[in-house]
This record gives structure tokens, C-alpha cells and sequence, in this order.
């Protein structure tokens, strides 16, 4: 029986890796992408701001609802729903419909400078996150390999945040937003799942081997016997 596959971040860990239950599976996938381009499409039609707003946030919101309803997990589809609703309150302040992508724009940014950081300070941002998710997150710090193959996965995470400004900042600052919304779809969800999967092949060794480290240490104190009084 293979085993089940895990979504997001956790894909890295993973002893298979599988793109698209990376991006959440189909539905997912459509969650996360159908609200940018509900706004696009609509937006192009109507060349008004309100309309465009108003759908994408029903969309996600949608969504969110029918996950409640079918008594699945609303995590992901709760999280679209905010980062929808911040992007529209935020075009809705400025009046300005490329703003409804600005969002993403900050958080690329920050990612981007957090990621550069971490290389700089040789203390890769990978290693954290993985080490998160796997209980043990410093320990791959002591050790070489993990600490190089990190290394190269940062890399990755920063070329994909700094690819994603180069091509959509320019289009932002040019209010393109037939433009901008197209790359976001294409640089959004499906490249952030090539990230993922060149990470999980840079880091599978050392994830794994953390995660068994961690196992063992929890069968040593489960079956070590009970102290003396």
C-alpha cells in the first residue's frame, strides 16, 4: 500500500512525492487559482473594480463553505479565503485594481528577504521548516550534508521568490493587469509545486533521516523502563 500523500510544505518529507496533491489536489488547485482569475476575467469584461472584487471574494468564500458542509478540511480554503479578502479590501482602499496583487507581491518580498538572509547567515531557511515539521528542528545544523543539501533548497525557495518579482513587479508598477494576473496564475500554485518538488529531492535524505532519528528516540523513551523511586 503507498503511502499517503501529504500536501504544502509536508510534501518535502514525504518518501513519494506527488505535485499535485503538493498543490491540494484538484480542488485545491482549483480553489487556490479560481479566485484570481474569476477577478481578471471579470475585471477585463467590466473594466470596473467592484465586480471583479465582489466575485473573487464570493468564490472563496464559496469554497469555504461548501468544505464545511462536506465535513473536510477548510484549512487551505480558509486561508484563500483571507489572502482573498486582504487583496480586496486592499484595491478597494487605493481604487486601484492592480493593488488587488499587491499582497502577493509584499509576501514574495519578505520570503525572498528571509530566505537571503538565512543563506547569509548560513543558518538556511529549509533546514527550519523541514526540521519543524519533523521534530527535530536544529539538529540537522550539526551535520554537514544536511546542512549543504538546506542550503541548495534555499536557493531554490530564493530563486522562485526573486523569478516571481522580476517578471510581476514591472507589470505592477505598469498597472498591467491582464498581465499581472496571468503570471500570477502561472507563477503561483503550480510553480511554487516545482519548488517543492526539486526541494523534496534536495532534502529527502536528510528529512528522512531526522524523521527517524526522531522515531527512535521516542521508542528508546517509551520502552525504557520506569524509574526506581
Amino acid at each position: 500500500m503507498s503511502p499517503e500523500p501529504q500536501r504544502g510544505m509536508r510534501a518535502v518529507t514525504a518518501e513519494e512525492f506527488s505535485p499535485l496533491e503538493a498543490m491540494g489536489g484538484v480542488r485545491g488547485f482549483i480553489e487556490s487559482v479560481l479566485p484570481g482569475l474569476i477577478f481578471v476575467v471579470i475585471y477585463l469584461i467590466t473594466e470596473d473594480l467592484w465586480p471583479p472584487l465582489i466575485a473573487s471574494v464570493a468564490v472563496a468564500l464559496i469554497a469555504t463553505i461548501v468544505r464545511i458542509i462536506g465535513g473536510t478540511s477548510v484549512q487551505q480554503a480558509a486561508a484563500g479565503i483571507i489572502g482573498v479578502a486582504v487583496a480586496a479590501i486592499w484595491a478597494w482602499r487605493t481604487g486601484e485594481a492592480k493593488d488587488y496583487f499587491a499582497l502577493g507581491l509584499w509576501t514574495n518580498a519578505i520570503y525572498l528577504a528571509a530566505c537571503l538572509i538565512s543563506l547569509l547567515a548560513r543558518r538556511p531557511l529549509v533546514g527550519y521548516v523541514v526540521g519543524a515539521l519533523t521534530g527535530d528542528i536544529n539538529g540537522w545544523s550539526r551535520d554537514k550534508f544536511q546542512r549543504r543539501a538546506y542550503g541548495w533548497a534555499t536557493g531554490v525557495w530564493t530563486a522562485t521568490f526573486a523569478l516571481r518579482l522580476i517578471i510581476q513587479l514591472p507589470l505592477y508598477l505598469g498597472a498591467q493587469v491582464a498581465w499581472l494576473g496571468s503570471m500570477r496564475l502561472v507563477m503561483g500554485v503550480p510553480l511554487w509545486a516545482l519548488a517543492l518538488w526539486i526541494t523534496w529531492l534536495l532534502v529527502r535524505g536528510p528529512a528522512r533521516a531526522s524523521m527517524n532519528k526522531r522515531a527512535q528516540e521516542n521508542n528508546a523513551l517509551e520502552t525504557a523502563p520506569p524509574k526506581e523511586e
